[in-house]
């Protein structure tokens, strides 16, 4: 089983990334087989959508390879980042790009959607966004889990969660899409 992990965010020190590897390697220690590729969005950079890039650049080779790691996968989990209470410039731009190769984008695959922030909001907001509009773009939710005040409740050198409660509903929440 091959699973696609990401932070929907660019910063070097993600805190989405560190939770979405954190998941991802928790689904290798539960089921052998399991095949982890963490992306960094960095290395899909491209240009601000508009109608008039997309006719002046067709579609970029990025959010092509983008699409194509998203299809290679059985898996997809991902980690949203709230900036000003939705995505990340970034993801929401890389979103936009891939789909327009497919509207389908996540293409039926199970998924897991995270989010955390520094504070007690977890970015809540932008994960309740993602939810909602994940069916639409050919996501099939398996789980979700919102973790609020990232540096309380994850040890960052040990990279895991250390609050009891949210390390249970990150286990039962990679179960679910493992099932």
């Amino acid at each position: 089983m091959k699973i696609v992990a990401f932070g929907a965010s660019t910063s070097s020190k993600s805190i989405n990334k560190q939770l979405a590897q954190y998941a991802g390697e928790l689904a290798t220690e539960i089921k052998t087989g399991i095949d982890l590729e963490v992306l960094d969005l960095n290395d899909y950079e491209i240009p601000l959508f508009s109608q008039d890039k997309e006719a002046e650049l067709g579609q970029p080779e990025a959010a092509r390879a983008f699409f194509d790691k998203l299809g290679a996968s059985d898996a997809i989990i991902i980690s949203f980042a709230e900036h000003n209470g939705s995505y990340s410039a970034a993801y929401k731009n890389l979103f936009d790009w891939t789909s327009r190769i497919n509207q389908k984008l996540f293409q039926n695959k199970p998924m897991i959607l995270l989010s955390t922030s520094p504070g007690p909001g977890g970015a809540a907001n932008v994960l309740t966004a993602a939810i909602g509009s994940a069916p639409y773009f050919a996501g099939d939710v398996k789980a979700s889990l919102s973790v609020p005040s990232f540096f309380e409740n994850f040890d960052v050198e040990q990279a895991k969660l250390t609050n009891a409660a949210l390390a249970l509903q990150l286990k039962t929440a990679v179960q679910n899409l493992l099932a």
